[in-house]
């Protein structure tokens, strides 16, 4: 059974950082790609930043210059350093694993940025 485990998220004053985790069990993540998207209330789930298998990083507005994403193949886990938190990055953020056609998605985390 595959899982998406993400962990890290809570509640945060504007400014302020969080580590994002996604521990996957089930499947190797060094042949996928990971990636994180959020979703706000009332709004469509977007991307937010993007690793492929080689390590090749895409970042997605309003997110760029502030967020980080990075892989530890030999932990399984994915990870996302969001620094300088705004109100508006509050969302569940979710992680997930591409292969060819195979696609998971974790339950999600909520972040939470205070004004």
């Amino acid at each position: 059974q595959v899982r998406l485990v993400e962990s890290g998220g809570g509640l945060v004053h504007t400014g302020g950082s969080l580590r994002l985790s996604c521990a996957a069990s089930g499947i190797i993540i060094s042949i996928f790609d990971m990636g994180w998207y959020r979703q706000a209330p009332g709004k469509q789930r977007e991307l937010v930043a993007h690793i492929t298998s080689g390590g090749t990083t895409t970042y997605v507005e309003p997110g760029k210059g502030r967020f980080t994403i990075s892989r530890d193949n030999a932990k399984n886990t994915v990870y996302l350093q969001m620094n300088s938190l705004k109100p508006e990055d509050t969302a569940v953020y979710y992680c997930t694993a591409h292969y060819s056609t195979s696609a998971y998605w974790g339950q999600g985390t909520q972040v939470t940025v205070s004004s």
